[in-house]
């Protein structure tokens, strides 16, 4: 909806599937208008800092292309995003999580600002289950992780069944409230430069793309872990960038994703983008078919359209 609607009639006429072009188009011609309304800053507002920024937005751009293989506008609007040096990885893992760390740490580029003791409440509710409840991590992406990989238990501790980076402590302090102050992170600068890596993966820059994911590699290796310690020698060693091999470098980048942003809401769009939901999912029991690569319409849209939106097949 583009403008306020003023009559019956008139919500009916554009009570219509429109084509996935078409919607990206709007999506990418307001990310460009807002891109000219943004300070060149990187808070929006210092006082307000998790309002969207001009940051915010070129990464939004960027993610635009990454799900539309548009490869080297990736390229170009990341080297963008970098190029204003507001933001690079924050020496330990965890920092972006870390609700002490909040707004002052360095890589955090668009997050949901959750505060305690709030009317209405904004407090984060995926900190309330006592147990694993609905988040429970399974076997398989235990497993995904190299030993003495720090990202594991920064993520999820198994004993305590506390899953750290949504609750953003290396304790339970905040475990079972659903007031918690933790922020919700919806793209930092590891996330973003992995889109990069895997565009210049596509269009054949091999070393480019194998720099990247060492250079992920690198700060997780390097990252004091949630036991105070740093990891032993030879933990996450570099992927060699001798490799040419477009397969090989993919599966590296699919892993590191898988590991670096468990439990940050990417992996099943990362699936399903990639055109592997279907087999990796149903390899764990999961029963995706080929139309739960879209998702229902909402029975109540469809409702309201009078009829004239129909169902996505399947459903």
């Amino acid at each position: 909806m583009l403008k306020p609607l003023s009559s019956f009639d008139e919500a009916y006429s554009v009570a219509k599937r429109e084509t996935p072009d078409k919607v990206y188009a709007q999506i990418s011609a307001d990310l460009a208008q807002a891109k000219t309304l943004l300070p060149n800053s990187k808070y929006s507002d210092p006082v307000e800092p998790w309002r969207a920024s001009k940051g915010a937005v070129l990464a939004l751009q960027a993610k635009v292309a990454l799900y539309n293989q548009r490869w080297t506008d990736v390229i170009s609007i990341v080297t963008e995003l970098e190029g204003l040096n507001f933001y690079s990885l924050n020496a330990n893992y965890f920092d972006s999580f870390d609700v002490t760390k909040e707004a002052t740490e360095t890589e955090v580029i668009f997050d949901y600002d959750h505060q305690s003791l709030q009317t209405p409440r904004k407090g984060n509710g995926l900190c309330a289950p006592l147990d694993w409840g609905f988040i429970a991590p399974t076997d398989n992406f235990l497993a995904e992780f190299e030993t003495d990989d720090p990202r594991l238990l920064y993520t999820v501790n198994v004993t305590d069944k506390a899953v750290y980076k949504l609750l953003g402590a290396t304790n339970t302090i905040y475990k079972g409230n659903d007031d918690a102050p933790s922020n919700k992170i919806y793209i930092r600068l590891a996330d973003v430069l992995l889109w990069k890596a895997e565009a210049y993966n596509e269009t054949g820059n091999y070393p480019q793309a194998i720099a990247i994911i060492n250079t992920i590699r690198n700060r997780a290796r390097t990252s004091v872990t949630a036991g105070g310690a740093l990891p032993p020698p030879g933990t996450l060693p570099d992927r060699s960038v001798a490799s040419v091999d477009k397969n090989e470098i993919m599966g590296w980048l699919m892993h590191e994703r898988r590991v670096e942003l468990g439990f940050e809401s990417q992996r099943f769009n990362d699936l399903k983008r990639w055109a592997i939901a279907k087999q990796v999912l149903t390899a764990l029991g999961k029963n995706f078919q080929d139309f739960n690569y879209l998702y229902p319409i909402p029975q109540g849209e469809i409702d309201k359209s009078g009829g004239t939106i129909t169902q996505n097949p399947g459903y």
